[in-house]
C-alpha cells in the first residue's frame, strides 16, 4: 500500500523528521565547501601582520529528534574521558598533586 508513495510526500517527511531532500543536503555541503575555500584563499593572500580568519559555522541542517541529546551525551562522555586521562597524567607526573578520590 505504501510502495507507490512519492519520496517527498507527507509520510516520507514524517519518517525523516524534516522536509529536506538529498539535493538540499548536497547544496548545504557545497555552500560549506565554498565558504572554506573562500577563507583559505583569504588566509593565503592576507598581509603578514593580519590575523588568520577562522572558518565559518556550517550551514544549518535538520536532524532527527533525538540527535541533539545523543550528541550531548557523547560530548559529556568524551569530556569525562579526557578529564580522567588528564588526572592519570597528573598522578604519574606529580603524585602529590593528584586528586584523592
Amino acid at each position: 500500500m505504501v510502495e507507490g508513495l512519492p519520496p517527498n510526500g507527507a509520510l516520507a517527511r514524517r519518517l525523516a523528521g524534516h522536509h529536506w531532500e538529498h539535493r538540499d543536503f548536497m547544496t548545504a555541503d557545497v555552500v560549506d565547501l565554498l565558504a572554506h575555500l573562500v577563507v583559505d584563499h583569504r588566509n593565503a593572500n592576507k598581509r603578514e601582520d593580519a590575523p588568520v580568519q577562522p572558518y565559518p559555522e556550517p550551514v544549518w541542517r535538520p536532524e532527527k529528534p533525538g540527535a541533539e541529546k545523543k550528541r550531548r551525551k557523547q560530548a559529556a562522555r568524551e569530556a569525562a574521558e579526557a578529564r580522567n586521562g588528564y588526572q592519570r597524567i597528573v598522578a604519574l607526573a606529580t603524585p602529590r598533586h593528584a586528586e584523592k578520590g
